[in-house]
């Protein structure tokens, strides 16, 4: 079993491009019946409201949107390329469908507040909703990204989290 330790947000020296560009991450959601996951690519982390946060970006078709919108805290979870096969597989395959955590080898844990979790992750951010609005085609200022990216309509609903706690890997 990994062993992690808690940083603060004030150590947290990882590049959010290398991180959610790169190497994705895992949103992660559920009760105490069921979680679901997805991978990510888009969003980031600053500060927001003298707090903390993360920006996560979640279309309104993927599974994991229910459980997200239905709990008041969710994980962020980011792991080494060894596991890069398994995030490509967990982007791809609809929890509706699949147990797709069991498929994939994962593990969940879960925090001290019910909030699930990966024991593979090399980090994780442990995350309370803040702030929730769809995206609206008349708020892009710039001409065609909501031609190059929606072209189905299916704006994303961006989620402002504030970050708790972060665990990274001994």
């Amino acid at each position: 079993m990994r062993t992690f330790k808690e940083i603060t947000p004030e150590q947290f020296i990882h590049s959010p491009f290398q991180l959610l560009d790169k190497e994705w991450m895992l949103i992660t959601a559920g009760n105490e019946v069921k979680v679901n996951t997805m991978t990510a690519s888009w969003g980031g982390l600053g500060v927001l409201w003298n707090k903390n946060v993360a920006y996560v970006f979640i279309r309104p078709t993927r599974y994991t949107k229910e459980f997200v919108d239905a709990s008041a805290t969710l994980s962020l979870s980011f792991f080494d390329s060894a596991h890069k096969k398994q995030m490509g597989y967990l982007g791809r395959v609809s929890g509706r469908d699949v147990d797709k955590i069991k498929e994939s080898g994962l593990t969940v844990l879960k925090a001290e507040d019910g909030t699930p979790y990966f024991e593979e992750a090399k980090i994780t951010l442990f995350c309370k909703k803040l702030y929730a609005q769809e995206l609206k085609p008349e708020c892009f200022t710039e001409a065609g990204i909501d031609e190059k990216n929606y072209p189905l309509k299916d704006y994303h609903t961006m989620y402002v989290v504030e970050i708790e706690q972060i665990l990274v890997e001994k």
